[in-house]
Order: structure tokens, then C-alpha cells, then sequence
């Protein structure tokens, strides 16, 4: 299998912008929105809420590698070379880290690139420091990766790229950064303005008002006034709280927007929907629950593995499959899949009632039962223990306690004899 020779080593650069592919060139350094998207999930808490709830909740589901036996059989592999490098992608970086890494990129950049590297296994690109390489407007040839030193030029072949949909070319995604662009500029003005109001002792602008009929001021008294106000008030030494002290009958005036009317908690929280909604998470997931209920939370939970989670995994394994193993000799009747069924087989409760159902009779042993409460074993309880009522003859579950339906007849006749 070809990888990247590289030492085992890709630097990382501190500056690097991206943003479209030109046909027969490289990517446009312009505008700086790689760096842009960095610097919003920094400082942005709503993105970086979404994109860590997204990147934790794929990095934890195991990645599994099957071969496809029939159309209703398969056989799990964990000993395929395959199998061995997505458990472990490096000698530095584990399965976890490597899927939130990817998964937390496509979500900032649109964008997701792993190089594969000679004696070293999977390795992230930053997407801020890879410039797309392309002769058409179809594919991309080369990757150039720009480090400290200077850049490699790494093929195609050897480059596992993920990318999400953009109208404009179809070889580079568009960052949903972009999109929520003005609402997080909103969102930042704000937060500036509430951090000059807290840096100010939380006071708010406004105006002295000086009736009409006031006696003059000199200008001695006028100064004197001015400098006592802005003593207490404006300035390096201005003070938190304290009373005002006003002449002549004056009145203050306020001149700012009061957080009553600027709506700060409500902002913030739209905010959040705005940003969860972009990425098709259930409220209440990300810590909104207005309308929460226990059912609809479970319900919610179970409709983000298959409506929101589902799309993201598919897209990820297909990738990995149309990327990466057919670098493997022995790649046919090969997949990929996430696992997903374990996150979505419910409570121990819901589970050992299915089992029970399934099976019409106890699926554990007493002894099995005993060591899940720290119990020590007893003598006979590695046999299963089968009640009469699931016999041959008898009733199909062992939950099924209803008599049959002759049985239920002939008590009624008994009992019309009985009267």
C-alpha cells in the first residue's frame, strides 16, 4: 500500500487562508476565512457547544469492519490490517481522538483531511494549512500542505479527503461558519458591549438635566461639579455603586439600552438555536429545554442517532470506503459501519424485557444475575432456570401470565352453574 513518506513528521504553519479553487491553479489565499473560522469556534460558546456536542457524540461510537458474507450474513473482522489501523491511526493518536478531530473539522471547515504517511498510519491535516491543487474543475490532483519549513506535495491517491456541499465547487466544502456569520457578529458585538458595561462598574450612559429655572452657575460651581462627577464616575478612578449626589433640581436621564430591552438571555439563546438548528440538532440536546418533556427527551434523543447522527456516519464510512480500503489487497465484500445499535437499544430494563420476550424464557443464570449486584456465587446456579409456563404446551412468555382462552370458557360455565 503507498503512503506519504514524511518522516513521520507534517508541520503545522501559524498562517494560512482559504477559500475557493480556481480551475487550473491552486486555492485563492484571500479574505482569510480558514483563520476566521478558527478564531468564531474559539470565542464563540454557542459554535463551540454544537461542534463538540456533534465531535463527542461520533468520536464515542465504535467504528466496526465487516465482511459481507450474503445478502443476510456477515462476519465482523477485528484482525484485518484495516481493522488494526482504525482502532489505532497513529502511534500518537487514538480512535477518539482521531474521529472528533475529523468530525470537528467537516463541522467548522466544511472540510476533513487525512494523509496517509509511510510507518506512521492516519494523520489530520489542518484544513487552514492544505491548499487544494486542481487542473479541472472536477477533482483535486494534489494536496499542498504548507509547514514551518516550506510545503509537501502530497497526491490524491494518498490524501483521504471529506467534504461537504458547496454550489460553487463541488472539490472544496462551504463552511457553515459562513452562513451564520451575521447572527455570531451580532452575537460578539454583544457580548463586547456587556463586557464595557461590566469593565465601566456596570454603569449606564446617560445625561444630567438642569431645569429652566435653576439659578446660574459660575463657572467655578459649573467646574467644581464637573470634575466631583467624573471623579466618582468616569475614569481610571471611578468607583462601583455609590449615591449621586444632584444640585439645583436635576435629573439623570438615561441614554442606553437597558438589558431588559436588549434581551440579553434571550439573545444568547437564539443564538443557539440558530447555530444548533444549522446543524440539525434537536434543542434540547445542546441545553434548551423551554418545551422539554421526559418522553419527548427520549424520543428527541433517539431521533439524533438516526436523523442527525445517521447522515454524518454514512457520509464518514462511505469516504473511508471509497478512500481507503481499496488501498488493501483484500478489500472486496469489505464496509465499514458505525455502532450505532448499542446507543439506540435503550434503558437495561427495555432491553432485558425484549430479551426475555425473544427467547420466551430467562436469558441469565442465577449466578450470572448475582455478579452483577456483587453477590458470590452459589452451588447450581450456572443452570438456567426454566418455569413450567414455558414448556411445550404451556404459554409462549414467561410475561404472559392471562389464562387461555378454554380455560377462561369453562370457568364461566362454572360459575353459571354455581348461580
Amino acid at each position: 500500500m503507498a503512503f506519504v513518506v514524511s518522516q513521520g513528521i507534517l508541520e503545522s504553519v501559524h498562517q494560512y487562508q482559504t477559500a475557493t479553487i480556481p480551475v487550473g491553479g491552486a486555492v485563492s489565499l484571500a479574505d482569510g476565512l480558514a483563520q476566521d473560522y478558527a478564531t468564531i469556534w474559539k470565542t464563540q460558546p454557542q459554535v463551540r457547544t454544537v461542534v463538540s456536542f456533534l465531535a463527542r457524540n461520533i468520536g464515542q461510537l465504535g467504528l466496526h469492519l465487516y465482511r459481507r458474507q450474503s445478502e443476510v450474513d456477515r462476519t465482523r473482522l477485528t484482525d484485518h490490517p484495516i481493522a488494526t489501523l482504525l482502532s489505532r491511526p497513529n502511534s500518537f493518536t487514538t480512535r477518539y481522538r482521531l474521529i472528533e478531530a475529523l468530525v470537528s473539522d467537516l463541522a467548522i471547515y466544511d472540510n476533513a483531511i487525512l494523509a496517509k504517511v509511510n510507518g506512521v498510519g492516519l494523520v489530520r491535516l489542518d484544513p487552514r494549512f492544505v491548499t487544494p491543487i486542481s487542473s479541472s474543475q472536477f477533482a483535486v490532483e494534489t494536496y499542498r500542505y504548507r509547514g514551518t519549513t516550506g510545503h509537501r506535495d502530497i497526491p490524491a491517491s494518498q490524501v483521504v479527503h471529506f467534504r461537504g456541499y458547496n454550489p460553487v465547487d463541488i472539490r472544496w466544502g462551504c463552511s457553515p461558519m459562513e452562513t451564520l456569520r451575521r447572527i455570531l457578529s451580532e452575537e460578539f458585538e454583544a457580548a463586547r458591549y456587556r463586557e464595557q458595561l461590566w469593565r465601566n462598574g456596570a454603569r449606564l450612559a446617560g445625561y444630567l438635566k438642569r431645569p429652566l429655572d435653576a439659578p446660574d452657575w459660575g463657572d467655578n460651581a459649573r467646574e467644581r461639579f464637573r470634575r466631583s462627577w467624573q471623579e466618582q464616575y468616569t475614569g481610571s478612578g471611578a468607583r462601583a455603586g455609590g449615591t449621586p449626589i444632584l444640585e439645583d433640581g436635576m435629573e439623570w436621564v438615561s441614554a442606553s439600552v437597558t438589558p431588559e430591552a436588549a434581551q440579553y438571555i434571550e439573545a444568547r439563546k437564539l443564538t443557539r438555536e440558530e447555530v444548533a438548528s444549522a446543524y440539525h440538532i434537536p434543542l434540547p440536546m445542546v441545553g434548551i429545554l423551554d418545551h422539554a418533556t421526559y418522553s419527548n427527551i427520549q424520543e428527541q434523543h433517539r431521533n439524533l442517532y438516526q436523523d442527525t447522527l445517521g447522515p454524518w456516519l454514512t457520509m464518514i464510512t462511505e469516504e473511508l470506503g471509497l478512500q481507503l480500503l481499496p488501498d488493501f489487497p483484500d478489500h472486496q465484500d469489505l464496509y465499514l459501519e458505525f455502532n450505532l445499535a448499542e446507543k439506540l437499544r435503550g434503558s437495561f430494563e427495555e432491553q432485558a424485557a425484549q430479551l426475555q420476550t425473544s427467547v420466551g424464557a430467562p436469558w441469565m443464570t442465577r449466578n450470572e444475575a448475582r455478579s452483577r449486584v456483587n453477590l458470590p456465587q452459589v452451588e447450581g446456579g450456572d443452570e438456567l432456570v426454566t418455569p413450567l409456563n414455558v414448556l411445550t404446551g404451556g404459554q409462549a412468555s414467561p410475561t404472559d401470565s392471562a389464562p387461555e382462552p378454554k380455560a377462561v370458557l369453562a370457568a364461566a360455565r362454572l360459575l353459571e352453574g354455581a348461580a
